[in-house]
């Protein structure tokens, strides 16, 4: 275990030393009064553990712990402080563990305990197998996000509700790098430059340490001035309907079932439960492609002769999207086939309710040209 050690203060440093080298167990590489030439020599070389006092000149100890997490997450971080313990809670935040001053024997061997633990595998733990692939990872964006694994929901617990929207961002943006910049302006406009990247870079640990346990599905990475998230073993809701369109045309009886499954997935728009300004782009984009896919299977079973099941699925459009006028255009006309006239002036005066509530307006001219051509003729 590979150790560094940070004061401004050289006996605190003197000490703190003195205690460590009394316990097996782990190597002091470094010792510094200036958080500057620590920071780079903790970036530059093999490091486990970081015992870093907070109050400094320069550079706050909480700062420098956020630069150093940012760009080695693995770093585990001890902060040694005079505050009180109850003052001491905000920083666990970033920390395995704190140390009041003056440190004891008895707490610094606590500490290492800690640090031992979370580095060594539980003993009843099986060794890993490489040959055995960890099961798939079930992720839905429609309605709300959940994830689940076999069957199992997964609890994902975030520290702050920007902890939240930060990963859902990146994770709709899987696969792509996201700049720092890029991030600022979405989450933070309205912060100072210092500030805002304070708040991104524990943002970015939190959710490290939300996925720590999921690292066979999710990467986050640092890539050049930005993050990536990369997954494994994930399979979404909107990839599925996404690759069904570009891979499966409806052409049979087989493709059309695999629609029918694929569309079922479609339970809400795309992260209607929260109401993140960066959410309406691909929320607007989803909700045409399920239309469209949907008056595609639609009008299959119709030239099929399957009305029913052409009602069902215009039907289904028009509850979720009341202002969709091809789908009542659409069942209007089936309704007129089977001479179910009641139904058909329903259907218009649905249309005409829909459209006048969200946008002020009547239906297109062909729709009423053909309702009053339709009313004179039955």
């Amino acid at each position: 275990m590979k150790m560094v050690l940070i004061d401004d203060e050289p006996l605190a440093l003197d000490y703190l030393e003195h205690l460590l080298n009394q316990i097996s167990g782990h190597r002091i590489v470094g010792r510094y009064t200036n958080p500057v030439e620590c920071r780079e020599a903790v970036l530059s070389q093999d490091v486990d553990v970081v015992f870093l006092d907070i109050q400094m000149p320069e550079i706050n100890g909480i700062e420098l712990a956020k630069q150093l997490i940012e760009h080695k997450p693995g770093v585990e971080i001890v902060f040694v402080t005079a505050f009180d313990e109850h003052a001491v809670r905000a920083f666990e935040l970033h920390a395995l563990d704190y140390l009041l001053k003056p440190v004891t024997m008895e707490r610094l061997r606590k500490t290492l305990r800690r640090i031992h633990s979370r580095s060594r595998p539980p003993q009843d733990e099986p060794p890993a197998n490489p040959n055995h692939a960890a099961p798939v990872m079930n992720v839905t964006f429609f309605r709300h996000f959940s994830a689940s694994i076999e069957g199992n929901p997964i609890p994902f617990r975030w520290r702050t509700n920007k902890s939240q929207e930060l990963f859902l961002y990146l994770l709709q943006c899987s696969g792509q790098i996201v700049r720092k910049s890029t991030l600022i302006d979405l989450l933070w406009p309205d912060h100072e430059a210092d500030k805002a990247f304070s708040l991104l870079y524990t943002s970015i640990y939190h959710i490290r340490k939300t996925l720590g346990e999921y690292s066979d599905y999710f990467k986050l990475m640092n890539e050049s001035d930005g993050y990536i998230i990369v997954t494994h073993n994930v399979v979404t809701d909107v990839r599925q309907l996404e690759q069904l369109e570009h891979t499966a045309p409806i052409t049979d009886a087989e493709t059309i079932h695999t629609y029918e499954n694929v569309l079922s997935l479609y339970q809400g728009d795309y992260l209607q439960d929260v109401d993140y300004w960066w959410v309406e782009g691909e929320r607007h984009r989803l909700k045409s492609l399920w239309i469209r896919m949907m008056m595609a299977v639609a009008s299959y079973f119709e030239r099929s002769g399957d009305r029913n099941k052409a009602i069902l699925y215009y039907g289904r459009i028009c509850e979720r999207c009341p202002a969709e006028e091809e789908a009542h255009y659409a069942l209007m006309k089936l309704y007129a086939a089977q001479k179910q006239n009641l139904a058909v002036h329903r259907q218009y005066r649905l249309l005409e309710a829909a459209v006048w509530e969200e946008l002020n307006e009547k239906p297109s001219a062909y729709i009423r040209d053909w309702y009053q051509k339709w009313k004179q003729n039955g």
